[in-house]
This record gives C-alpha cells, sequence and structure tokens, in this order.
C-alpha cells in the first residue's frame, strides 16, 4: 500500500480554515465577495503551489546531485481556470527561471525534463485534467 496522507479543515468562522497537514499549518479564507474576509489563503491557487513546489523540489535535488547549481533558482506556474462550474485548471504553465555565470545548461535542462516525465507527482496529477506547459528562462550575469 502507498503513502497516506491526511489533512483537516477546523472552522474559523464563517469562510476561515485552518488546514492542518504534514509540515504544518496554513490558514484558508475566501475573499469578501463570496463571505469571506481574506484572512488567508485561496484553495485553488493552493493547487498551483503544490504544483510548483514539487516540480521545484525535484529540480533542486537533481541539479545539485548533478553538480550544476545555479546562484539562484525560481519556480513560476501560471494556471488558467475553465470559465463553467465547476472550475479547474484547464491549463499550467511553469517557468524555471536560473540565475547565474556559467550555467551548465544541460544539466539544468535534464533536471527539469526528469522532473516533469519521471519524478513530480503533482505535475502527472495536473495532466489528468490539464495541458501542461513549460520553459526554461537562463539568467546569465
Amino acid at each position: 500500500m502507498g503513502v497516506v496522507n491526511k489533512i483537516s479543515c477546523d472552522w474559523q468562522g464563517k469562510m476561515a480554515f485552518e488546514a492542518d497537514l504534514p509540515g504544518g499549518k496554513i490558514m484558508l479564507d475566501a475573499g469578501d465577495a463570496v463571505g469571506g474576509e481574506g484572512r488567508g489563503v485561496r484553495p485553488k491557487p493552493l493547487v498551483l503551489v503544490a504544483l510548483a513546489g514539487c516540480t521545484a523540489m525535484d529540480v533542486a535535488s537533481l541539479f545539485t546531485k548533478m553538480k550544476a547549481e545555479p546562484e539562484d533558482f525560481k519556480v513560476d506556474v501560471t494556471g488558467e481556470l475553465t470559465d463553467e462550474h465547476p472550475k479547474y485548471y484547464h491549463t499550467a504553465h511553469i517557468e524555471y527561471h536560473f540565475w547565474g555565470k556559467d550555467l551548465k545548461k544541460k544539466k539544468l535542462e535534464k533536471s527539469v525534463n526528469l522532473s516533469l516525465d519521471r519524478y513530480c507527482g503533482v505535475t502527472e496529477m495536473f495532466r489528468k485534467f490539464s495541458k501542461v506547459s513549460f520553459e526554461i528562462i537562463y539568467h546569465e550575469d
């Protein structure tokens, strides 16, 4: 049997919830327009955080093992929601940003591709309901 994760969301009044999950707690809330007070993050963008975090951790682990560490690294994710309910991300675009001098581009690209094609389970989940695209952006001094 695989790993089982369990989280809980404890109601904090109105639309606010405190999520308790492995590694910490997160406040969730809706915006004013739907009865919330904006005291926490929204659930749908949090799904994009899971995508960015999963692939970013893979890539960082891989480029470190390959001795190809950049000076800095960042992952940006953009998701587009459907117009109709239930709204979900029908597209997700991942940008991998690498900064530094003499970047080992082939190893960095290999790290990204291994994450996307083999290791990142959140990317694989997204592919079940979304068109996932990506690009690698180098910022060289």
